[in-house]
């Protein structure tokens, strides 16, 4: 009988994980993370935590506000065509968008990056989308993590979170409770679905006598306009801000504008929407034909074009128009607040 020789050792990277391939990562992105810098931002890249120190001298009663969101299955589409540079943007503008509806200043933002098997390429790929986003909402990218995990992911694909962090003088924080018959709702445009309906995007355009990615659509493809990036509306927000009040902002995301109205709306007013008063995009026509999906089922689904809701006072609301659209925004007047007659009542009434 003779003793066979031990098996030979195994490492990390035999088992699935290249920590060689996340530093190649990190290194990849240095520059796009440089990008972001805020003169708060007290670390450097890699380090076990990030630092900020916030000046607060600037503050007499400072609030932090914290967001967390991902980009939930329009993942799918980006793995389908190859198209990785805009989902970080997505990622970015869910949670910093939540934060600006309260008044708020993102100040900083880290990724969670997680993967079957590390490709350095996409990685950075996403994490240069993610910079860019920061760069459009004026905050820093200040860490993150790259989780490498063999087996829990399929070849090819991974999954995206984020989180901001923003700052808010208390005494400025937008929380609605000022809103009164009369006010004047604005409505700010989007570039399409954003991150929210994709299940039901891709039943209809992937599923049994779908058109396909590569359908012909807006002078692209259809693949293309579903995976246009979400608008970041932080700037532009903060801009108005400085010239006159917000009563109410409104982020449109899942449960579209039965479920996102609602949240900021004192018990006895309701909204009353025109959706004559702004364009509804392409897009959102296709995608109603090819479902045949009931309008109510719409509207509760996606934004329908609008992915902003601003309510001011009446009295200030064609200015606040003229500052949203210096600063960018495409921005309609859709609506009006109203008193509410009783508890059963409709909160959000949207006529045709």
């Amino acid at each position: 009988m003779t003793i066979s020789d031990p098996p030979p050792p195994v490492t990390y990277r035999e088992a699935g994980v290249d920590i060689d391939a996340g530093n190649r990562v990190v290194s990849m992105i240095r520059a796009a993370v440089a990008s972001t810098h805020r003169p708060e931002v007290s670390s450097e890249l890699g380090g076990f935590g990030a630092l900020f120190h916030p000046d607060w001298k600037k503050y007499q009663d400072p609030v932090l506000v914290s967001a967390t969101d991902g980009v939930g299955t329009k993942l799918k589409l980006a793995f389908l065509t190859g198209r990785l540079d805009t989902v970080g943007i997505d990622l970015v503008a869910m949670s910093v968008n939540d934060l600006v509806v309260q008044g708020a200043e993102p100040l900083f933002f880290l990724d969670y990056f997680a993967t079957g098997r590390l490709n350095p390429d996409d990685a950075a790929t996403v994490i240069q989308g993610i910079a860019a986003g920061c760069r459009q909402a004026g905050c820093a990218l200040i860490g993150g993590e790259t989780a490498e995990m063999p087996g829990f992911y399929p070849d090819g694909e991974f999954d995206l979170a984020g989180f901001a962090v923003g700052i808010v003088e208390k005494s400025a924080i937008i929380d609605g409770r000022t809103i009164v018959p009369g006010d004047a709702v604005i409505g700010l445009a989007s570039s399409g679905p954003h991150s929210n309906g994709y299940s039901l995007i891709r039943r209809l355009v992937l599923g049994e006598g779908g058109p396909g990615l590569e359908h012909p659509f807006a002078g692209s493809t259809l693949g293309e306009a579903l995976l246009a990036p979400t608008r970041i509306y932080v700037r532009a927000l903060l801009e108005l801000l400085k010239h006159q009040p917000i009563k109410g902002l409104v982020h449109i995301t899942g449960g579209g504008f039965w479920e996102n109205i609602p949240r900021v709306l004192p018990a006895s007013v309701r909204v009353e929407l025109n959706k004559r008063a702004w364009p509804r995009p392409p897009v959102f026509t296709l995608l109603q034909s090819l479902g045949r999906i009931t309008e109510e089922e719409m509207l509760r689904t996606f934004n329908c074009g609008l992915g902003m809701i601003v309510i001011v006072a009446a009295e200030t609301a064609e200015a606040a128009l003229a500052h949203l659209r210096q600063a960018g925004e495409e921005a309609w007047l859709v609506g009006r607040v109203h008193a509410r007659q009783g508890s059963d009542e409709k909160t959000v009434v949207i006529h045709d």
